[in-house]
């Protein structure tokens, strides 16, 4: 039976990532950016004066909503994850160097889609039966479209449900238990005999953990990642930076790999990735895994935010998609290049190929901070994608459901705590995909809203 699923969900994992895909991607946010006459770039600085402006900015949000600050660090928790570590390894390994350029393309028109996916979802949100604010792309869907388009963002909201117990939590457990269970043995604090145990002790400490946040309401949620988030990202980015220091003198070397590789995999990957084509999707696909832009999850996010600006708030979605991808995913991607780790081309990898990339420079030491840095960037991973699965599930039933559910997402850590997740990890990938396809038809479809808004918001 298990080879029986694994089989379909290759087949259709493959249509979903493939040619179909990018197209799908890059189209719509090539499209999008040419309307919106490149926004990202033309008003960044703009984007940072409304983001990185306001983040000191402590005045607290209504009931029932977020500071715009802490939408963006709730967004930003789902997506700086494992797929910022362990994403851009296992990108660089299938593509080489160069996937790291289609991340950065993939990121570039990312930003704009990001953008417009925020806007209307702040746009087009409404309030549930508790007065909190709700939103994402089956509302504005449900919204914008009108009821003969109800049947998509049911259907969004469905794969969202699904995608939630394996991408944002049994994947993310599973990637904690790993860095603790990591650092554990190599100072010979737990044997080999004894992980078992450990995984089932740790898989009940998140669990309670989640619930207990989860539980709290959205003010609480709020709280932990608008602390968690920003330590997490200090951490990581500074000991990245580090590394970077420390080879320095192999920048202009790995810069030269990147942009080749991009187009000439063979000639850097010594023939092993010889196609532009996996290359690119490689890098793409792994972008996406990562930023999200195109999925339309951040969004749920931010149409929390205690805001009457829906384009204030989409400058939010530019800033994420820069801070995750252009800095976070570009970094980890020089530690590995830059530290001189041999990667295996052609063959899968890991968070381990990061985590080689700062204790071949550091030491063994870093495994503690690595493992730190890890546990931080998936436990905030797993609060942000409950805020997410509740929300699609409040969507298809009512909120009546949404405490049991977050009390069955908890328990889904002991699950990521104890099992082998090769196949989980493979059909959360599909169910991903499957929510970009509802997301972007909605995006492309609502996209005359979203140029009317920005002209009118400039024109004031």
């Amino acid at each position: 039976m298990l080879q029986t699923i694994e089989a379909v969900n290759t087949v259709v994992n493959n249509f979903i990532w493939g040619i179909p895909a990018m197209i799908c991607i890059i189209g719509v946010g090539l499209y999008l950016s040419i309307r919106l006459q490149f926004i990202q770039i033309r008003k960044f600085p703009l984007a940072l004066k409304n983001t990185v402006g306001k983040m000191f900015d402590k005045k607290d949000a209504k009931a029932g909503a977020m500071t715009p600050f802490q939408a963006v660090c709730t967004a930003l928790s789902a997506t700086v994850g494992t797929g910022n570590i362990a994403g851009v390894a296992g990108a660089i390994a299938i593509g080489g160097p160069g996937a790291v350029f289609w991340m950065w393309i993939s990121a570039l028109l990312g930003m704009c889609t990001k953008f417009c996916e925020v806007t209307l979802a702040v746009h087009y949100r409404e309030k549930n039966e508790k007065g909190e604010f709700v939103g994402g792309p089956m509302y504005y869907i449900k919204n914008g479209l009108g009821k003969k388009w109800h049947w998509l963002a049911i259907l969004f909201a469905a794969f969202g449900v699904f995608t939630v117990f394996g991408t944002g939590n049994a994947t993310q457990v599973n990637t904690i238990t790993a860095a603790i269970n990591s650092a554990l043995l190599n100072y010979n604090l737990i044997s080999q005999e004894n992980l078992s145990i450990s995984n089932w002790i740790i898989g009940i400490i998140i669990m309670i953990l989640v619930a207990a946040i989860l539980l709290g309401g959205i003010k609480r949620i709020a709280k932990v990642t608008e602390t968690l988030v920003p330590f997490m990202a200090v951490l990581y980015i500074l000991l990245a930076i580090g590394v970077v220091v420390l080879n320095i003198g192999k920048v202009p070397e790995v810069f030269y790999s990147i942009f080749y590789g991009a187009f000439n995999p063979a000639a850097v990957t010594g023939g092993v990735v010889g196609s532009f084509f996996t290359s690119m999707t490689k890098g793409v696909s792994r972008g996406i895994f990562s930023n999200e832009a195109g999925l339309g999850t951040g969004s749920i996010a931010h149409a929390c935010a205690d805001t009457s600006e829906p384009i204030k708030q989409g400058f939010f979605g530019i800033f994420e998609v820069f801070a995750d991808t252009i800095i976070i995913c570009t970094l980890t991607a020089l530690v590995i290049l830059c530290s001189g780790v041999p990667v295996q081309f052609g063959d899968a990898a890991g968070a381990e190929l990061t985590i080689s990339g700062f204790t071949s420079t550091y030491g063994n030491w870093v495994s503690v901070f690595t493992a730190v840095a890890m546990c931080c960037f998936a436990f905030s991973t797993i609060i942000g994608w409950g805020l997410y699965g509740a929300r699609c599930i409040e969507f298809i039933f009512s909120s009546k459901v949404v405490k049991p559910f977050m009390v069955v997402y908890s328990m889904m850590a002991i699950v990521g705590a104890t099992i082998d997740l090769g196949l989980v990890w493979s059909v959360s990938d599909t169910f991903n995909g499957l929510m970009v396809i509802p997301n972007l038809i909605g995006v492309f479809l609502l996209s005359g809203t979203v140029f009317k808004l920005v002209k009118e918001y400039f024109q004031k």
